[in-house]
């Protein structure tokens, strides 16, 4: 990451190649569009190129770092595509929706989702940093454990030991906060 900050072009081309699958994976299952995921990638590089000198090395690894740029840039896309007006066809466009059930969430349940995610990114937060990280790019990237190992280069035997351990440990916190929540 010093060197994509520095400018050095074979950095970031090594950085897009060890990371550019995970990435369009993982903004695809936000997205769910093949296009807008690759356009989401595009951006992803293209400000860690700009934005390398904000990257901190003590705050977890660059794939870290790419997902959580990722994730911010995929839901702002879903905010925009969510907020822009659709062409209505026909004499009255604001009769077709009157017999149409919303399908999404419930008040109720958008207020669980958010508490859980908040209990899910606190026990996240209580593991240590490779076991973060191989969780996060196991449930959050998609990988297999065996891309897993490749990504971070590991060997499988101990990304299977640090995802084994991560998960016991989340599930031990997240006992704990439901058990203190009731």
């Amino acid at each position: 990451m010093e060197r994509v900050a520095a400018g050095d072009e074979a950095a970031l081309a090594t950085l897009y190649d060890r990371y550019a699958r995970v990435v369009f994976a993982f903004g695809l299952r936000i997205v769910g569009d093949r296009g807008l995921a690759e356009e989401v990638l595009q951006e992803v590089f293209f400000r860690a190129w700009r934005r390398a000198d904000a990257y901190q090395a003590g705050r977890g690894e660059p794939i870290t770092w790419l997902l959580s740029l990722t994730h911010n840039l995929a839901i702002d896309e879903v905010r925009k595509r969510r907020r822009r007006p659709q062409k209505a066809e026909g004499p009255a466009p604001e009769l077709l929706l009157d017999g149409v059930a919303d399908a999404g969430p419930t008040v109720e349940e958008e207020a669980w989702r958010g508490a859980l995610r908040g209990e899910l990114t606190g026990a996240l937060a209580t593991l240590p940093p490779a076991q973060r990280e191989a969780v996060s790019l196991a449930y959050f990237g998609g990988l297999t454990q065996r891309e897993i190992a490749e990504t971070v280069g590991a060997p499988l035997g101990t990304i299977k030991t640090r995802l084994r351990l991560g998960l016991d440990k989340l599930r031990v916190e997240l006992e704990g906060a439901t058990a203190g929540a009731a």
